[in-house]
């Protein structure tokens, strides 16, 4: 089941979209030695994803669900979503 969740929460965090950080760096061998010379940090924002969106729906039956099971599936991924902005720099 463990494995499971994680699967979960990774097709989660690409239906919501995701924030990646990248570093490039450049080296120089001077004097036998390997001298960083440039180094870049980037961020890249990575959009939501409808296909794992769509795999999140299908993979729960809503119509069974009560009403309150329904809000309270909908609070959740509304507090999931809100999470996720809250994590990425303005």
């Amino acid at each position: 089941m463990m494995q499971d969740d994680k699967v979960r929460d990774a097709v989660l965090k690409v239906a919501l979209g995701f924030q990646v950080e990248e570093v490039t760096e450049e080296y120089d061998a001077r004097d036998g030695e390997l001298k960083l010379v440039k180094r870049r940090e980037t961020r890249k924002d990575i959009p939501p994803d409808l296909k794992a969106v769509r795999l999140l729906l299908e993979g729960t039956d809503y119509s069974a669900l009560s009403d309150e099971e329904l809000e309270a599936e909908r609070e959740k991924l509304i507090g999931a979503l809100a999470a996720e902005q809250k994590e990425k720099p303005s």
